[in-house]
């Protein structure tokens, strides 16, 4: 999020609501907003007990280029969470749902 206009915010926030319509309950770093005076080992601090109490980690694309990111798969890998890329999420639910409606 650092260094990406608005910290990234949109595509995190569309990502959630996509994945909140399709039932799944998601923790949204986006969702506590800017905090001012805090820093990035702040927010990470905060981001990776929220993080604890997830048991998928769905990535944005680019995630690569996220030092937080990066450090949220190692620990995510390192607690035997499925990490998946939050668009084929959301495309592997829409398929499920035109299979299902056929």
């Amino acid at each position: 999020m650092t260094g990406i206009a608005d910290f990234n915010y949109p595509a995190f926030n569309a990502a959630a609501d996509q994945l909140r319509a399709r039932g799944y309950e998601v923790e949204n770093p986006a969702d506590h907003g800017i905090v001012e005076s805090a820093q990035w080992t702040d927010y990470m601090a905060y981001d990776l007990t929220r993080l604890g109490l997830c048991g998928v980690i769905a990535l944005l694309p680019d995630w690569e280029a996220s030092q937080g990111a990066k450090l949220e798969v190692l620990i995510a890998e390192r607690l035997d969470m499925t990490v998946v890329n939050a668009h084929d999420l959301v495309k592997r639910e829409n398929l499920e749902a035109t299979a299902k409606a056929r």
